[in-house]
């Protein structure tokens, strides 16, 4: 609606105000709120996004009568809860679904959208982890995530004419301090980097991404470390910040590279493995027919996308160098079988686009 305002609410603090008409919403962590305040529409909502709770939505079925499930709409799965009672909220916050400031909206509908919803269907062989099959009872698959970003992509290559966007194979890299890839074909997601938590992929800022299970085992052992400890030092102190033992920061790390031995090693394992995984997902699509570089080190780092792309020749990826140092729309070269492009990702503009097909709002004069 012409009049419609976006709420946001910073989880630390609880604050809450309205700002501009239905084009950006702000999130912070795993929080998103979008509402509609009642001067200026006919209903009241509130949107919840849950990045890490994908567990939450069989567990929120058995806790609320009846809610309403809304078709996937391109990346999230819809509840409406209706008005939720007291427990039903104290559930979602003990399950760290929502966060206390939330309760100030208890009287109005909301809706949990869930990002992970990019990746649901992905086949079978690419949900599942080679563990006890008993654990997928328990929620145990691959989910992957980023799928604010990876959905507001895929709008964007169809709004250009990219034709791959809905018939062909896409490689989707989001270079971030949080990075991951996903592949597509015809436009629907068939594989991911990140797991059954963002952990798993790539090295990121301070996430590892993807290692052996056995060190658990071993550091336990060798240095006492505990299970909290183990997943402090994967998510908080590893990645380009544990190799590099400086800096988080691909800026901070390519300015030191040439005197920093950490520095370059940091940088080299980040490209090798985003290399790595463009031919994975190169092998899983049968080929590739465009390649798109977003999030903050994809959209601004040349250099980083030049290495990374550096070998990749065999599967059509040449890159102009002019147009990559220009951080150009398309930056591969004019003779190359496969487009490569720079996009500016924007998972907030995603969610409010979201919550106005929801709400049919984009269909209301």
């Amino acid at each position: 609606r012409a009049g419609l305002r976006v709420g946001y609410a910073l989880a630390d603090r609880g604050i809450v105000d309205v700002i501009g008409r239905v084009t950006r919403s702000f999130h912070v962590g795993s929080l998103a709120l979008v509402g509609a305040t009642a001067a200026l529409a006919d209903q009241d909502h509130v949107a919840i996004s849950a990045r890490h709770a994908p567990a939450a939505i069989e567990q929120l079925r058995a806790e609320v009568k009846a809610p309403r499930i809304y078709p996937s709409c391109a990346n999230f799965v819809l509840i409406d809860c209706g008005k939720p009672s007291t427990p039903v909220y104290d559930k979602l916050l003990r399950m760290g679904v929502i966060v206390r400031p939330m309760a100030m909206f208890a009287n109005l509908p909301n809706h949990i959208r869930v990002s992970v919803a990019s990746h649901h269907d992905m086949p079978r062989v690419a949900q599942l982890l080679p563990i006890p099959r008993s654990y997928e009872a328990l929620g145990v698959r691959r989910y992957g995530f980023n799928g604010l970003s990876y959905a507001f992509l895929m709008e964007e290559l169809e709004r250009i004419g990219d034709a791959a966007a809905a018939k062909g194979r896409v490689i989707l890299a989001h270079v971030g301090n949080g990075a991951s890839l996903a592949a597509v074909a015809d436009g629907k997601s068939i594989d991911t980097s990140m797991g059954f938590t963002p952990t798993a992929g790539v090295p990121m800022g301070t996430r590892s991404g993807d290692l052996d299970p056995g060190l658990v085992g071993y550091l336990a052992h060798r240095e006492k470390m505990s299970a909290r400890e183990f997943n402090v030092m994967v998510t908080a102190r590893s990645g380009l910040l544990g190799v590099s033992e400086t800096s988080a920061d691909v800026r901070d790390l390519l300015e030191r590279e040439a005197t920093d031995l950490r520095a370059a090693e940091a940088i080299a394992l980040f490209c090798y493995q985003f290399k790595k995984h463009i031919g994975a997902y190169a092998a899983a699509l049968g080929g590739v027919d465009t390649l798109v570089f977003a999030g903050g080190i994809g959209e601004n780092a040349p250099v980083v996308r030049a290495r990374i792309c550096e070998r990749l020749d065999f599967l059509g990826v040449e890159l102009n160098a002019a147009r990559n140092d220009e951080n150009a729309a398309v930056i591969s070269a004019d003779n190359a079988r496969v487009t490569v492009r720079v996009i500016r990702t924007d998972e907030e503009l995603m969610i409010a686009r979201s919550v106005v097909r929801i709400l049919n709002l984009d269909k209301q004069k």
